[in-house]
């Protein structure tokens, strides 16, 4: 049976899907699909499928849509999937309406996060519009985690079922790649100073990931105590949703905040670091949260869908408001403060990661949704 699987930019297979496709690949003939770029040339060769470039815009852009379904409508139907499987926005809306009329048997969309509940006017009642086209449209719907299934509910987007695969996220953790094993260990050294209490956040520098907050509430700490220091890894993005003028000043010419920028392998900044720090406004099911975790770091989150289900407050971590500045910099002076406290959080998150979100049992039970999906 031939599975497709398909997102809006070939970014997502790569990254969000490592090792997925090529397991799926022993029991199907599997298919991905995206738009054109070098991370879909590095899928194929890495996953060992056939790739489809079929260019997608991830904004609204009704003409190229409309191309970019009647591609899709011509590639269902010269493939014959018994299974399509799509995991972003515009990805989902297009293939799942393609594949409905393709009578494709088994259409799976998975919610990786929404984008309505953070848009007004207009925008927001598009967006949910477009939600509920690709619910009617799909077969099965796999919200990543509790917290984006309670918002398909609320916002009555759809009456099918929501199912949840195993314990949230869509690949899991490999914790042989996200270990504190020599190597990583040896990579660190570079970053690594046991003088300096060190906090972490990995991103895209950006409004929404809470960058002002975490600088301003760091540089305010900074000002008491100097053995104190941030790495911040991830790009700018001074057009989509550009940080302040005064904060990038600073992450760029602070004296005690590395700024990465965006790296390959994260890795060895976690390694480096006592606490990762992710004052996010809205999510999905952030994978950062999991391999911070394996790489044995406890977390201050902000109290919104996916950080406030990986994170048990007290037990792997603290929970905060997000958007709160003063709450931010309290909790921040207090595990600086209390570093004994830190250590008994780091003991814990290695362990909690492994018991609910280890990639071998979430591949096993999308396996078995799979099989199921076929009777």
């Amino acid at each position: 049976m031939k599975l497709i699987r398909i997102t809006t930019i070939p970014l997502s297979l790569n990254k969000l899907l490592t090792g997925q496709l090529k397991m799926l690949n022993e029991y199907y003939e599997v298919i991905a699909v995206s738009s054109p770029g070098k991370d879909l040339e590095e899928v194929s060769t890495r996953e060992k499928v056939r790739v489809v470039e079929i260019p997608m815009e991830r904004h609204i852009a009704l003409l190229k849509d409309m191309v970019s379904l009647l591609k899709l409508i011509r590639l269902f139907r010269k493939e014959r999937p018994g299974i399509v499987h799509s995991l972003t926005p515009k990805a989902g809306l297009l293939s799942m309406l393609a594949a409905r009329i393709c009578r494709v048997p088994v259409r799976i969309h998975t919610f990786t996060g929404l984008i309505f509940p953070s848009a007004i006017g207009w925008k927001r009642k598009l967006l949910m519009m477009t939600d509920r086209i690709t619910c009617s449209s799909a077969t099965y719907i796999n919200p990543e985690g509790v917290g984006v299934k309670h918002d398909l509910e609320e916002n009555h987007i759809t009456k099918k079922p929501l199912h949840i695969i195993a314990n949230g996220n869509v690949n899991g953790i490999d914790l042989t790649y996200y270990n504190r094993i020599d190597e990583v260990m040896k990579a660190a050294i570079p970053y690594t100073d046991r003088k300096m209490f060190t906090f972490c956040f990995v991103g895209r520098m950006v409004h929404d990931k809470g960058i002002n907050e975490l600088v301003s509430a760091f540089d305010k700490l900074y000002k008491l105590h100097q053995d104190i220091r941030l790495i911040l890894v991830g790009p700018f993005e001074d057009t989509l949703d550009p940080i302040s003028p005064k904060i990038k000043e600073l992450i760029l010419h602070h004296p005690n905040i590395l700024f990465m920028g965006w790296q390959s392998d994260i890795r060895p900044f976690l390694a480096a670091s006592d606490a990762f720090v992710f004052p996010s406004y809205r999510e999905g099911f952030p994978n950062v949260l999991l391999q911070a975790g394996a790489m044995d770091l406890p977390c201050i989150v902000t109290d919104i869908n996916g950080c406030n289900e990986i994170i048990v407050e007290g037990k792997n971590g603290t929970i905060i408001s997000a958007k709160d500045e003063a709450k931010l910099y309290d909790t921040m002076q207090n595990w600086y403060e209390h570093r004994e406290k830190i250590l008994t959080l780091s003991r814990n998150a290695r362990q909690m990661i492994a018991e609910r979100y280890e990639q071998k049992q979430l591949w096993a039970a999308l396996l078995d949704v799979y099989k199921s999906l076929e009777q």
